[in-house]
């Protein structure tokens, strides 16, 4: 009470008078000099902290240089001066709504002095839970403002490294979890500092926080643990490849109760496929996928690539994972997809109806390819949810669209497909029909079937994936001559997709023998026919808008296979094709200008690969191009490039929301989607239009001299396609053996390093032993001469008739007996 009483009147005055708050700073600032006693300084520094709030800018004019000569001096040998100077700076500098410009000018005085930087750095050392606290505190704020400057100054800090990490090993949590958020920011951006901690141990230290937080099921320390390692590894190679030496990898797979050895033949635990999820487990579980996926992603060994990529087809394709996750992983699966689908076998599974997820039925096993196509044409769980298109259900869909683009780039894996959707060759088998086949064939039907439209629309994308730029493949599709019993409907749920070995159809009617089944590409074009009559006679603007999507389906398959098919392009047109598609152009009252853009270009291609002899001619469809107008149709065309459906179509996603006022406020997981486009085909359109527009300005009679590859050339540039992905893969191959050959290198130069030591110090030894030898023949020597010398002396003295001692005369015995032997 004393101390307080004279500090109270020190302020105060002599006088009594009151004091405005910068008269009280001033003085205060100045009791921060060294010369003042440490309980003054302490003092002063306490009373500031209190000012600082309602005085900001007073305190960091007038006490700021005092404040920081104080945590120079003072810090390190009084805890709670250290705890009230960090905490006063840290209000000066932590920036406000209406004072940031201040708080950065604070933050810049703050930082001008790098020793200050190393102050806070060294105080990290310190075990004192306040003065830890306070300083991650501070650094954090710096490192919010001034990033880039703090970064450089930890490079050069002497205790920086080590101290970061001696916080991530402290025991109390509250200090663990404040490091982890400060060294967030500290790495951000820097791939230096991220090569120091990672090379320190930064990995171990963050995955031992996930592990005693629980792991997956942790909450938001795992997550901010996890988010650090995923800035430590991302966008540094460094970091991965040390990252993949270490046991760091298996712990992955550990979180996710994925075996890290897994071959071909083995299946996944149970406890994998079917787990517990809530909001914080799944963001957890996104950020180790993450992680794993770049790691698939830069080429790491074969075996740790095969078990992530393996991970990821089963959390996709047979788990209870959330659909956000599922979607991750088949985005996070290569593009070059080399792993096996076909012969990979799953075990589906399918929630129990009323049982909220609880309760789970396990399904006949599948190969991954047929779960896939499964997936995409159905939705998940076999089609359960079909009836709802809510957003996260299409970008699964959509996502699983891609990696079947992706899988069946190789020649003859499509073929393959196409090859098993063809008749049967004797016609007294049962004709066989793929899930595929069967959502391609789908007679439009009235009512609308919105599931039906979704799964139609998504088989002609996977169909024109199978098709675009293969001669082969577009060669075998004609021959495809599905059974004619195929139905209009077809319940929720779809079976699953087998290539060329599937069930047969099932028969609602009894087949008409007369009737010969039609090719596909004639009941292609009597589909979009009906699609188009269909849509004449909606009810409303929701279903024309689904009638719309599906001959937008129809009619991106039919371009693409169509391109560069004369044969298949003369069976379309005799099929009635021409009349569907003039059509739709010549109508004035046409609402949306997609469907007639789609139309033109379709006509287009038509005109330009008409070159089979047949009823209708490029001398047919030339005067129905001028009537239209070789403008107009143009005009349509390019309406179609620059409509809002066509430009936001992106490698990464093609869902678009559905436009409706009522789903406005509806939470993102429930909100509606839609597809029109995927990237293939925009690329396609992008890469094909000149050469379509040019080819409807040409003369029936000739033919455009560019109008795409031949049929050899689209040949040759898919053989050389393969042949450079063969290459890639024995170039990846090479690289990796040389990277062993290399550390095998290394070792063998340490070992002769050790070798040519220990010879040089076998010289050195040989040549010591060389020296002792000949001191001790020397010594032999000398030691003869000695004694011959003396048997002389001793001799002389005989003669001389002196007296020698017993011992001596001993010796001369003993002498005379080793000169006898001798």
């Amino acid at each position: 009470m004393d101390f307080l009483s004279q500090t109270y009147i020190a302020l105060r005055g002599p006088t009594g008078a009151p004091q405005s708050a910068q008269d009280t700073i001033a003085k205060l600032s100045d009791r921060l000099s060294p010369s003042t006693l440490l309980a003054d300084r302490r003092a002063a520094v306490l009373a500031l902290k209190g000012l600082v709030r309602d005085c900001k800018e007073d305190v960091g004019e007038r006490a700021l240089p005092g404040l920081l000569e104080v945590l120079q001096n003072d810090a390190e040998i009084d805890a709670e001066i250290a705890k009230a100077v960090l905490e006063t700076i840290t209000q000066l500098c932590e920036p406000d709504d209406d004072a940031k410009d201040l708080a950065l000018k604070h933050t810049d005085y703050v930082i001008g002095n790098e020793q200050t930087v190393h102050v806070l750095f060294l105080l990290l050392g310190d075990t004192h839970f306040y003065t830890r606290y306070a300083t991650l505190q501070l650094l954090s704020v710096l490192l919010q403002n001034r990033r880039s400057q703090v970064q450089g100054y930890f490079l050069k800090a002497p205790a920086g490294t080590s101290s970061v990490i001696a916080v991530l090993e402290d025991k109390r949590e509250i200090i663990r979890n404040e490091s982890i958020i400060m060294i967030q920011m500290l790495i951000s951006q820097s791939p230096d500092i991220q090569k120091v901690l990672a090379f320190q141990g930064a990995f171990e230290k963050l995955f031992n926080t996930v592990t005693h937080e629980g792991g997956l099921e942790g909450g938001v320390v795992s997550q901010d643990a996890l988010r650090c390692v995923d800035s430590l590894l991302r966008y540094n190679s460094s970091n991965q490849s040390y990252f993949r030496e270490t046991s760091l990898p298996s712990l992955l797979c550990s979180l996710l109760l994925l075996p890290s050895k897994l071959s071909l033949q083995d299946s996944v635990p149970q406890e994998f496929a079917l787990q517990f999820w809530d909001s914080q487990k799944t963001a957890n579980v996104s950020l180790v996928l993450g992680i794993m996926g770049m790691l698939v992603g830069s080429k790491g060994s074969s075996q740790e690539q095969f078990v992530f990529v393996r991970g990821f087809v089963e959390l996709a394709l047979a788990s209870n994972a959330p659909t956000p996750l599922k979607t991750q992983a088949l985005h996070l699966l290569p593009s070059t997809l080399t792993f096996p689908l076909s012969e990979v076998i799953l075990t589906p599974y399918m929630p129990v109806p009323e049982t909220r997820g609880e309760e789970w039925d396990r399904l006949e096993p599948a190969s991954a390819l047929d779960a896939l196509v499964e997936l995409a044409l159905h939705g998940e769980y076999n089609g359960l949810y079909s009836d709802s298109r809510t957003k996260e259900g299409l970008e699964l869909r959509s996502a699983a669209v891609t990696v079947f683009d992706n899988f069946v780039r190789k020649e003859d894996i499509r073929q393959a497909i196409v090859q098993g959707m063809l008749p049967p060759q004797q016609s007294s088998e049962v004709p066989m029909i793929s899930p595929l086949l069967h959502s391609l064939c789908l007679s439009p039907s009235s009512p609308l079937n919105i599931a039906n439209v979704t799964s139609t629309h998504l088989a002609t994308l996977l169909f024109a994936h199978l098709l675009s730029g293969s001669t082969r493949a577009k060669t075998a599709a004609r021959s495809i001559k599905p059974s004619s019993n195929v139905p209009g409907e077809t319940s929720g749920q779809g079976t699953l997709f087998v290539p060329a070995d599937s069930t047969p159809a099932p028969t609602l009617a009894e087949e008409d023998e007369e009737d010969s089944p039609q090719s596909l590409l004639h009941l292609f074009a009597e589909n979009l026919s009906l699609c188009f009559l269909s849509r004449s006679r909606a009810e409303n603007d929701r279903e024309e808008r689904e009638w719309n999507r599906l001959i937008v389906g129809y009619i991106c398959l039919l371009a693409q296979w169509l391109w560069d098919d004369p044969k298949a392009t003369r069976e379309f047109l005799e099929a009635g094709g021409l009349g569907t598609l003039v059509e739709p152009i010549n109508q004035t009252s046409e609402p949306e200008d997609l469907i007639p853009g789609l139309c033109a270009f379709l006509l287009g291609i038509c005109y330009e690969f008409n070159r089979e002899p047949g009823e209708i001619t490029r001398a047919t469809i030339h005067p129905i191009i001028s009537r239209l107008g070789v403008d107009v149709l143009l005009g349509h065309m390019t309406r179609v490039r620059e409509h809002d459906w066509f430009k936001s179509i992106s490698p990464e996603s093609m869902v678009l929301r559905y436009p409706s006022k009522a789903l406005q406020g509806t939470p993102t997981a429930e909100q509606e989607g839609e597809i029109w486009f995927d990237w293939s085909f925009v690329d396609f359109w992008k890469s094909n239009q000149h050469t379509v527009q040019r080819g409807l300005t040409t003369d029936p009679s000739t033919l455009a001299s560019s109008s795409g590859p031949s049929a050899e050339s689209a040949m040759l540039i898919n053989s050389l396609k393969d042949v450079i992905r063969s290459q890639v893969q024995e170039i990846d191959t090479l690289q990796r053996r040389l990277k062993e050959l290399s550390v095998t290198e290394a070792q063998l130069a340490d070992s002769e390093a050790r070798i040519a030591e220990l010879e040089a110090e076998l010289q050195t030894s040989d040549g010591k032993k060389r020296e002792v030898e000949k001191e001790q023949e020397d010594l032999l020597v000398l030691l003869d001469d000695m004694s011959t010398k003396r048997r002389r002396d001793k001799q002389r003295m005989r003669e001389a008739g002196m007296e020698v001692s017993e011992d001596e005369a001993d010796d001369d015995d003993e002498d005379e007996d080793e000169g006898g032997e001798e």
